[in-house]
């Protein structure tokens, strides 16, 4: 069973703030911000929500069919996926465009201060979904806002269940947008904050959301998953983590989990504690596509 996943592929350029970013801002200067921050450490990896969704699934051995666009820099990024032997056919080049970039900063306490450069992806609404694509099921996760809304409704029109998981990319949507969004999924996955924000914009009470879909779920980072399903909460606990080192790629890491146990046909409960899982084995590499299984999904 393939799982087709649309979104981001990203090159990420991890920097690290050897201080805090709150001693170095001033809430009563807000208005005239300008500030510096000394990064000594500089690292350029494979990045993006679709890239590192595919490589957590695929890690965990599920067949992973990213689609997004790469620009005329993208070809080691197409490389690096068929040398780990992940499904390329789906991923397209725009020579007139650069491939998205990212650049992250993150500080002593694990804060993050993120700027993203979009190009190619926002051309990602070209890549369409059919029937015939090979995917048993999918996930819309933050790309181009043209892609999300196109390829929710292919997605529903071919028939193949999906998550909607809106990410970074929610605020790009009103309420209108997003219980649309709703309606045609199967699943939906917020964090904390997006998921007030997703209740504001919508008027929904998670309780609510979940009787229109399968699963509601509720990322808490470290704390772990609320999931909703039919107006009920059930709290599933975090995974305590080997070490603390790099949250960059940590909910992707998450979702990717999320997808092999819906591959596999695993309860929802079960498919959460493998996403909290993955989520705590990334935390502990720096970077989001550096980090090996230590544990037999199966056992989960």
């Amino acid at each position: 069973m393939a799982s087709l996943i649309c979104g981001s592929l990203a090159f990420d350029n991890i920097m690290t703030f050897s201080g805090r970013f709150a001693d170095q801002i001033m809430p009563d200067q807000i208005h005239i911000l300008n500030v510096s921050f000394l990064v000594p450490t500089l690292r350029r990896d494979f990045g993006g929500c679709a890239g590192n969704i595919a490589y957590a699934l695929h890690l965990l051995g599920g067949q992973a069919l990213p689609m997004a666009v790469v620009g005329h820099d993208g070809d080691g990024y197409v490389a690096h996926f068929k040398q780990l032997g992940i499904d390329t056919r789906f991923i397209k080049k725009l020579d007139d465009h650069y491939t998205a970039q990212c650049m992250i900063t993150t500080d002593m306490d694990n804060n993050q201060i993120t700027a993203f450069h979009p190009g190619a992806m926002m051309q990602a609404h070209e890549n369409i979904i059919t029937k015939d694509c090979g995917a048993a099921i999918g996930i819309v996760a933050p790309d181009g806002r043209d892609a999300m809304l196109q390829h929710a409704e292919q997605l529903h029109a071919a028939d193949i269940p999906f998550v909607f998981d809106p990410g970074q990319g929610l605020p790009m949507f009103d309420g209108d947008d997003l219980r649309h969004f709703i309606s045609l999924a199967t699943w939906v996955t917020v964090n904390d904050y997006e998921g007030k924000m997703l209740s504001e914009r919508t008027g929904l009470s998670f309780a609510a959301i979940s009787t229109q879909v399968q699963g509601l779920m509720v990322t808490l980072g470290a704390e772990g998953c609320d999931l909703w399903e039919n107006g009920e909460r059930t709290h599933v606990p975090g995974i305590q983590a080997a070490a603390v080192v790099d949250p960059t790629g940590c909910g992707d890491a998450w979702r990717g989990g999320l997808l092999w146990g819906l591959e596999q046909g695993r309860p929802l409960r079960t498919c959460v504690e493998l996403g909290n899982r993955m989520g705590a084995l990334k935390i502990a590499a720096r970077g989001p596509q550096n980090y090996q299984l230590d544990f037999d999904p199966a056992t989960v």
